[in-house]
């Protein structure tokens, strides 16, 4: 289970606009991937309310992994795009890791 701080930027003490929440599970036998389902929440700004929801595989070591936005709620309703993934950095020991998300909405209403 995800439920962690959804900051402006890849620094830890970026401010924060809402929260990541979703899951993820282990989708292949063969590299490390991760079938994921996350919303992206936002409590603050100007898109307090409102979330976007991506599904997909997250294939963790490749440097270009690309998800698609699959809807949301708010100013995002029906939302349709693609959201790239980039590891900033990653703890073995914790499994804390800072992900930096690129969100193309292509389509809401």
């Amino acid at each position: 289970m995800i439920d962690d701080k959804l900051t402006v930027g890849p620094d830890p003490n970026s401010p924060i606009v809402g929260r990541a929440q979703g899951f993820y599970g282990s989708a292949d036998q063969n590299e490390f991937s991760l079938l994921m389902t996350l919303n992206f929440v936002f409590t603050s700004g100007e898109y307090n309310g409102s979330t976007l929801s991506m599904l997909g595989r997250n294939p963790l070591f490749h440097e270009y992994r690309e998800m698609p936005i699959i809807g949301g709620s708010g100013v995002f309703r029906l939302a349709q795009g693609i959201a790239t993934a980039n590891t900033y950095s990653f703890n073995t020991t914790s499994g804390d890791a800072v992900v930096e998300y690129h969100v193309v909405v292509l389509h809401y209403e």
